[in-house]
């Protein structure tokens, strides 16, 4: 780690990505969609690693949107199976490597089993001192405001808070994210420019960084770029606000 430090002047506390062309990766090669989603899972595994080694302390990772349901019922069956076996090996390499992980995401659009994966995952690695990995699943960002609202109501109704009591920290912790330091830069793979729903509340402040790598080939060398990247932009408020 301490040669990375010395690498990087300032390396990102949160880093944030969405996990793009796992499908089109493996249209190149003649392969089926699901293939490419299998080694991106793969490619997940080595970049919680490498991001640890670098000095990132939290990891948010895109998975599964709320939009995603709507793709082909095959395809989405396989990305349910390969998520159950995902979450099995997570747990793993959690013991393995003391990473907290955690699940964004209206976890009740998920099935049964695999909301008690979750819970274990989520109950056995909470007081891991290593990587802070979050995982979003069944995820939107305006979904995700839609349900902070909604508790916010909640507490008005119930005589909990008053209208004067609704700021931006109150708001914040009814978020999934609640508790963790907004990111500092978020990765898009595929060179896609949008942020897809993700993070919405949360990236006000974020620095953004593309790339035309799909995210099967993402390795540790393109995490640096990234991160080279970063370290030219003038970070001014955000740096501050972070801190």
């Amino acid at each position: 780690m301490g040669k990375m430090q010395e690498k990087f002047v300032n390396v990102p506390n949160h880093v944030a990505i969405i996990l793009d062309g796992n499908g089109r990766w493996a249209k190149a090669k003649g392969m089926p969609r699901n293939y490419g989603h299998v080694q991106g899972a793969k490619t997940v595994e080595v970049i919680c690693e490498e991001a640890y080694k670098m000095g990132i302390q939290y990891l948010t990772v895109y998975a599964f949107s709320t939009e995603n349901w709507s793709r082909p019922k095959d395809e989405v069956d396989a990305l349910m199976k390969l998520l159950r076996n995902y979450l099995k090996t997570c747990l793993r390499t959690a013991e393995k490597n003391r990473m907290c992980v955690r699940i964004l995401g209206d976890k009740t659009g998920l099935d049964a089993d695999i909301r008690a994966r979750i819970e274990e995952l989520e109950t056995a690695t909470k007081s891991n001192d290593g990587l802070h990995f979050q995982i979003a699943l069944n995820y939107g960002g305006r979904d995700e405001i839609v349900r902070a609202v909604k508790k916010v109501a909640a507490d008005m109704a119930q005589g909990r808070i008053s209208e004067e009591d609704i700021t931006e920290k109150l708001v914040g912790d009814r978020l999934d994210t609640h508790g963790l330091p907004e990111p500092d830069l978020l990765i898009r793979t595929c060179n896609e420019q949008r942020v897809s729903n993700f993070l919405l509340w949360q990236l006000a402040y974020t620095e953004l960084y593309f790339t035309p790598v799909s995210w099967p080939d993402f390795s540790k060398e393109e995490l640096e770029k990234a991160v080279e990247a970063y370290n030219k932009r003038d970070r001014k408020f955000g740096l501050v606000k972070n801190q």
